[in-house]
């Protein structure tokens, strides 16, 4: 197992009669960027809390590279925690923010100020290194709780919803950044988020959780198109359910006039019951004659015609069956 390798084995965590993590078995690969995503609730904070050292597993058992992390206390442990709220100390500049924690393990003075300012470069605040936070826009806080972590130099760095507090461009900014930051250090990072967007957008692999459990986890693409469970296709995004017993995206669904031509597609008639215009895409909400809906996301290649489908119109919805995806009810193992 590699130096920033991390293992959770059958890991279970209870807070009285709450199960909060119900045998959670997760391998993470030294350098790579894992999302734990899931909503509100389902574990994923309360895994990385005990990865961190501030909670301990009920049973089973913790390893980063090849060391049992069981009675390894926090600051002893290979890794370092970045929250939501930046915690920064306001009384103290940037440098000095960042400096924090490299006191506490008696790095020598000029030591000291090296790895500070290597870290404001990473994350592109070496000129405000004198500023203190609230002289600071939101994402230049969230660089500066980056840097403090990151000074540290940790095998595996854990983020806890990080981004949730920044406005929606930021957030979207942030995200390349981050991703890229990574990219450029190769550490392990493992990220909690319960936004699907954000998870797809960074992450080399997703853990896709649900009441304790890890429903499903793989590179995040395959997880994406290759949802393995109900609760999996419908939190990834919109998924139609087909007789029950496999899924189609709505965008890989398309709006006909007439049924398919026998060129290996399928077709079901539909009732067109709304339309939303979305400038890049139109989403089309549609009833099968059977009463199920249906949702339909087509990329608007053409100019946009407000007459070509009008709610009640009857149309086709097509499909190929590779886009088919069968579901099962029981989480995927790895």
């Amino acid at each position: 197992m590699m130096d920033g390798a991390v293992e959770i084995r059958s890991v279970s965590k209870r807070f009285g009669e709450v199960l909060a993590v119900d045998d959670v078995t997760l391998s993470i690969a030294a350098g790579e960027f894992c999302s734990l995503l899931g909503p509100s609730g389902c574990g994923k904070t309360t895994l990385l809390r005990m990865l961190a050292g501030f909670e301990h597993p009920t049973s089973g058992s913790l390893l980063i590279g090849r060391r049992e992390m069981a009675g390894v206390p926090p600051y002893e442990r290979p890794v370092n925690l970045v929250f939501q709220q930046y915690a920064l100390f306001p009384h103290l500049c940037v440098a000095d923010n960042v400096a924090f924690g490299l006191r506490y393990q008696d790095v020598p003075r000029g030591e000291r100020a090296a790895r500070v300012a290597e870290a404001l470069e990473m994350v592109r605040l070496k000129n405000l290194n004198h500023r203190r936070p609230d002289q600071l826009s939101g994402g230049q806080r969230q660089r500066v709780a980056l840097a403090r972590a990151l000074v540290l130099r940790p095998r595996v760095l854990l983020l806890d919803e990080p981004l949730g507090a920044l406005d929606q461009k930021l957030r979207k900014e942030m995200q390349v950044e981050l991703k890229n930051l990574q990219k450029q250090l190769g550490i392990t990072f493992i990220f909690v988020t319960h936004d699907q967007e954000e998870a797809l957008i960074m992450s080399d692999r997703i853990a896709v959780m649900n009441g304790g459990k890890v429903e499903q986890a793989g590179p995040a693409a395959a997880v994406f198109e290759r949802p393995a469970t109900r609760f999996v296709a419908a939190f990834l995004g919109a998924a139609n359910v087909l007789d029950e017993r496999f899924i189609v995206r709505p965008e890989k669904l398309f709006l006909r006039n007439e049924p398919a031509d026998g060129d290996g597609r399928h077709s079901l008639p539909v009732t067109i019951e709304e339309r939303i215009y979305q400038g890049i895409n139109t989403v089309w909400m549609v009833r099968t004659s059977s009463g199920q809906r249906l949702t339909i996301c087509q990329q608007n290649t053409e100019p946009f015609d407000p007459a070509a489908a009008a709610i009640g119109d009857q149309r086709h919805v097509w499909w190929d069956p590779k886009h088919a995806v069968p579901l099962s009810e029981e989480p995927a193992r790895e």
